[in-house]
């Protein structure tokens, strides 16, 4: 039967104090893995370079040059997180039986992928690492978080509560996923769609071992937006809903007007005119705006511009090659 094998793919951006850190610790993980005879001893680690900026690549080439676990690609540039978790999954299938996604600050406890690959073993090609509690949460992200989860669900994207982008994928749901061309990824509402038997595993989140989030509430926040829009079209049906309700209040608003106007008891009013005005002004560019942001990533899919290029990979080493 043989064993499974397990590439884990660690997006990294700007992560040169982290990665000399956490790296050791991945390696760890894996070794431990293959002496329980869980997954192949051919298992590799892959950091996916999202066009940084600082030693990361540097640092990366230098762990694959130590030991043969380490593997590295990099993008031509930065092109986002959930691009480069889908540029090292992407660059997996053909390679290995499972990948692990996680990030590479060290807060997803990374002895949960033993339990992971347990489940997969156990018949599951999908795995999600869900986050136990927020206790290391401010109040302002634990609500906030939490508040997302929630809208995501009820504006109809099928995500799981409390799980990011920790999960075990088998390469028999990546060729399936491969077929997905969409440009605007949003991976946690985009794997449940394909389907297959899955499985959670629970985890306790810990603080970042070091450097900084590349997660603040602005990107959070896009991120939600992102992710809405590409999953679900119960905004337009929102704003339709709202249409009918402010028509409905506008014949309401005749038919009082008209009445008054036979009884002879109208009077001037500015500031009945201007709440009007502003309330319905209000209500057409918030529509527009959301209307606008589908057009735009229809406009963005019809390119069928490529999601990521890999400029380099540390097993094959680009050399120029000229003509003359």
């Amino acid at each position: 039967m043989g064993k499974p094998l397990l590439w884990i793919v660690i997006p990294c951006y700007n992560e040169q104090d982290v990665l000399p850190l956490t790296a050791p610790m991945f390696l760890k993980q894996i070794q431990k893995m293959v002496e329980h005879g869980k997954i192949s001893e051919k298992s590799k680690i892959l950091f996916v370079n999202d066009g940084s900026t600082d030693r990361t690549w540097k640092i990366i080439t230098k762990l694959a040059e130590k030991d043969q676990h380490f593997i590295g690609i990099s993008q031509s540039r930065n092109r986002g997180h959930q691009n480069a978790v889908l540029a090292g999954m992407m660059e997996a299938i053909p390679e290995c039986d499972i990948i692990i996604s996680i990030d590479c600050d060290g807060q997803d406890d990374i002895g949960a992928m033993e339990k992971m690959v347990d489940r997969y073993l156990d018949g599951a090609e999908v795995v999600y690492g869900v986050r136990k509690k927020r206790e290391t949460d401010t109040f302002f992200k634990r609500f906030t978080a939490e508040s997302f989860y929630k809208l995501m669900n009820k504006m109809g994207a099928e995500i799981v509560f409390n799980h990011a982008d920790y999960r075990l994928v088998s390469a028999r749901v990546l060729e399936s996923f491969a077929d997905y061309h969409e440009v605007n990824v949003f991976l946690r509402g985009l794997i449940p769609l394909v389907g297959y038997p899955s499985a959670e595993v629970f985890y306790d989140r810990h603080e970042r071992i070091a450097g900084k989030s590349h997660y603040p509430l602005r990107k959070m926040i896009y991120l939600a937006i992102d992710g809405i829009t590409s999953l679900s079209v119960k905004p337009i049906t929102m704003i339709a809903g709202i249409g009918m309700l402010v028509s409905l209040a506008g014949v309401v608003g005749i038919i009082w007007a008209i009445v008054m106007a036979v009884t002879g008891h109208t009077v001037a009013g500015w500031a009945s005119i201007i709440c009007i005005v502003c309330f319905m002004s209000g209500i057409q560019m918030l529509s527009m705006g959301v209307i606008g942001t589908y057009i735009g990533k229809t406009y963005m899919e019809t390119k069928h511009r490529p999601l990521y290029i890999i400029s380099e990979k540390t097993w094959e080493k680009y050399e120029r090659k000229y003509k003359g």
